[in-house]
Formats: C-alpha cells, sequence, structure tokens
C-alpha cells in the first residue's frame, strides 16, 4: 500500500503540475500574441498596456536586443536576458522557463512579428511562476502528510479483512491438528459461504472421511487375516500335539490332517500377499497377449471331474494383452466360487463386445444367486455371505477381492448380476485397445 501510495501522489503531483504549467504557457502565449498582431499592424507605443490573465511582464525587441516596446519601465536588464531566446528558422515562436524578475522562476514565451515593410520584432512574455510554485507545494506536502495515516488505515483494514477471511482457517487448522488414529471420526467445520475456504474444509473433511474408511478397512483386515491364520495354526498344533502323545508315534491320518492345514494356512498367506502386492501397486511383469477363450478351456480341462459340470462357451478367439498367470487365477477364484454354489452346472463365456470395445469373461451358476444388496459387498476381503458355512468349506473369502484386483490392474472390472433363469453370474470386462494405441493405455469404464 505504501507503494501504490507513493506511485500515486508522484502521478497526481506530476500531472496536476504540467496542467499548471499547460495553462499559464498558454495564456503567457497568448499575451505576447496579441502584442505579436498590434506590431504586424503599425507602430507600437512605448509603453505598453499591463498585460491581462496574469502575465507579469511583455517586451518587444528588435533583432539586436534593442527594447521597442514594454509594460515596465527600465526593462533594459530584463532585454539582455530574454534577448538569447529566439524561434527557430522556419517556427514563429519559443518558449523556456527561466529565472528572471528577482530569481523567481518564470514561463518566457516568444513569438515572432514580422510589421509589413519593417524588420522583424520579437515579442516576448512572462509570467512569474510563484503561483504555481505555490500550488504544488502545498499538494506535495499534503500528500506527504496524509500518506502515513493512508498507510496505517490500508494496514489496519487489511489486518482485519484478512485475521477474519482466515479465522475459518484457523478454525479448521486447529481441528485438524487435533485429529489423531484414536479420533478419526472429527471432522472440520464448513464455512456457509460457496467460497476457497470452504472448498477447503469440504476437501479436507471428504479426505479424512477417505482415510476414515481406509483405517477402518485396514483394522478390519487385520482382524480378519489374524483370526483367518490362527483357525489353521491353532489345528495344526493340536494335530501334532495329539500326534506326539499318541502310543507308537504319529499316525498317517494326523500327519494328513496338518498337511492339510499348512496347505490350508499356505494358500491364505500367498493370497494376503497377493493382496498386499495390489495395495502397494507394485507391478508384476510386462503384459503379453493372452487369449481368454483358451484360458476358459485350459480351466475347465484342469477340471476332469468337478463337483458339477463346467460348461465352456467360446466359439472365437477372445485374444487381449495381459499378464497371464493373474488372468488364470481370476478365472480359477470364479469358477471355484461358482462350484461352491452351483446346483448342477457351470458356465464359462467368453467373448468380445465390439460395442463396448471390451473383452468379457462371465462365468455363471445355477446355485441360490447373490441377493442385489450384497452384489457389492461379495468382493470385500474376507466377506463370506452364508454364515452357516464354515470357513473350510467356504473358503478364506478372499478370491471374490482378489479377482476384482486383478480386472482393475488390467484396467477393467468384476461385476455381479443375477443369471436368467436364476443363479449367480459374474462378468469380467477388460478394455481392448484402439487401433494404434499401445496395450494398458485404455481404461475401462463402468456404464
Amino acid at each position: 500500500m505504501a507503494l501504490l501510495l507513493t506511485a500515486g501522489g508522484a502521478w497526481l503531483y506530476t500531472v496536476l503540475r504540467a496542467n499548471l504549467l499547460d495553462n499559464v504557457s498558454g495564456r503567457t502565449e497568448l499575451a505576447a500574441r496579441e502584442v505579436a498582431a498590434r506590431a504586424d499592424a503599425g507602430p507600437l507605443p512605448a509603453l505598453l498596456p499591463a498585460p491581462r490573465d496574469g502575465v507579469d511582464v511583455v517586451l518587444v525587441l528588435d533583432p539586436r536586443g534593442t527594447v521597442i516596446a514594454t509594460t515596465r519601465p527600465s526593462a533594459e536588464p530584463l532585454a539582455h536576458r530574454f534577448a538569447p531566446l529566439q524561434p527557430a528558422p522556419g517556427a514563429d515562436t519559443a518558449s523556456t522557463v527561466t529565472r528572471a524578475m528577482g530569481g523567481q522562476r518564470g514561463d518566457l514565451v516568444v513569438v515572432r512579428a514580422t510589421p509589413p515593410g519593417a524588420e522583424e520584432r520579437y515579442v516576448y512574455a512572462l509570467t512569474v511562476l510563484s503561483d504555481v510554485d505555490d500550488a504544488t507545494h502545498t499538494i506535495a506536502m499534503g500528500l506527504l502528510a496524509a500518506a502515513p495515516l493512508l498507510i496505517a488505515l490500508a494496514a489496519g483494514l487489511g489486518w482485519a479483512v484478512t485475521g477474519l477471511a482466515l479465522r475459518p482457517v484457523t478454525r479448521i487448522r486447529t481441528e485438524l491438528a487435533a485429529v489423531t488414529a484414536s479420533e478419526l471420526d472429527r471432522r472440520v467445520p464448513e464455512p456457509p459461504a460457496d467460497d476457497e475456504v470452504a472448498w477447503l474444509a469440504r476437501t479436507v473433511n471428504a479426505t479424512l472421511d477417505r482415510l476414515e474408511q481406509s483405517v477402518g478397512r485396514q483394522r478390519q483386515f487385520v482382524a480378519d487375516a489374524s483370526h483367518e491364520l490362527r483357525n489353521p495354526v491353532a489345528a495344526v498344533r493340536s494335530q501334532l500335539e495329539v500326534a506326539l502323545g499318541a502310543p507308537g508315534g504319529p499316525t498317517p491320518e494326523s500327519v494328513r490332517a496338518a498337511l492339510a492345514d499348512t496347505v490350508r494356512l499356505q494358500r491364505v498367506a500367498a493370497d494376503l500377499l497377493l493382496l498386499a502386492r495390489f495395495d502397494a501397486r507394485v507391478p508384476s511383469g510386462a503384459p503379453e497377449p493372452v487369449d481368454l477363450a483358451l484360458l476358459a478351456a485350459e480351466e475347465a480341462a484342469r477340471r476332469p471331474a468337478p463337483r458339477v459340470p463346467v460348461a465352456v462357451d467360446a466359439p472365437a478367439p477372445v485374444p487381449l494383452r495381459g499378464r497371464a498367470a493373474q488372468l488364470e487365477r481370476l478365472l480359477a477364484n470364479l469358477v471355484d466360487n461358482a462350484l461352491r454354489h452351483a446346483s448342477s452346472r457351470v458356465t464359462v463365456r467368453a467373448y468380445a463386445d465390439p460395442a463396448g470395445r471390451c473383452a468379457v469373461l462371465e462365468v455363471a451358476d445355477d446355485g441360490p444367486g447373490i441377493p442385489p444388496g450384497q452384489r457389492e459387498r461379495v468382493f470385500e476381503r474376507f466377506v463370506r455371505l452364508d454364515a452357516a458355512r464354515d470357513r473350510e468349506s467356504g473358503g478364506s473369502g478372499l478370491g471374490l477381492a482378489i479377482a476384482r484386483e486383478i480386472a482393475r490392474a488390467h484396467g477393467g472390472d468384476l461385476e455381479a448380476g443375477a443369471r436368467t433363469g436364476g443363479g449367480a453370474l459374474l462378468v469380467a470386462r477388460f478394455p481392448l485397445p484402439e487401433a494404434g494405441e499401445p496395450a494398458g493405455k485404455r481404461h475401462f469404464r463402468k456404464s
């Protein structure tokens, strides 16, 4: 504000002074031209009448500097000072600011006069600038005296307005500093206004919502993982203790039971590690050409005697670029889930959808199906919709979560729906690159 007021004051002072000087110069030149017009018309009296409009003195000199006429007696000293100023060749007037009449500054204007049949005359008019100097001095003093008050007023207003505007930010900062790991439910106050501070508060609250949900999922995940791992570890320990205490040493049945629990424990640990890699966005190899139809046929061939038949409907190749091992795992998890619930048949379909520019993989069963309100919940980790199923027969609850993470890692998605005629339908869609587009650069968006 100080710089702004300084620049504004300097501009005002300069403009005002220039305007006053222009007015004085105009009046002085007009007085000189009036006398020059009289000189052109005929002889002038030695003593001219006093000029008007505040002009102090008018002199008429010949080319040698001799006084022809004047409005002021004894003007010879002024004539010696004025004579050097003459219009340039081709011009009839000239002006300058000089010191005359007691050392005071004055605006001096000379006009060339050409009387008919006589030599040239030079008409000089002088206006003392004391009024202009007094006015500009008064303005400068006024600006200098008012500047500190204006700066102080601007500083006070700026302090008050800034403090008022930042008061909500202070409340947001205070409330945000009070958020801890044990109090993630706290939220910052949202101002009623629709401005940047209100947007900041809403963004902070949205971030805290996501943080609370993420921490909640993490805690639930740790609790579920601990429970999931504790069961097989306890079973293995119990079986080993019984086997060691049995007469004659461990029996083959106890060893096989301990091995089965160990395999289950290893499978759960591998699933948890895979999910952790997906959460950390750890890359797992470059994409390669994969045929979904071939994967479906190979998955069915790996199950020579399933509980119910697995039919494959893939009349044409469905090529895309992806990670074959992960896509195999996705398909295996979907088929395992369908086999647990199917009554008589599981169907696997693979086809390319030209309209959606995506490759589609469907796994359907004729079991009880998934209630509409639970179709998103089945993809949560460690979720089992059937509470009556035990953990061994129902799996760990990680299969569908891993399948969706694999689909999303390939730029697609996995959704649950209903099969026509009853049963569950799980649909995975993967984007197909446009012509000339590198694989892996296009992402599928749910409609």
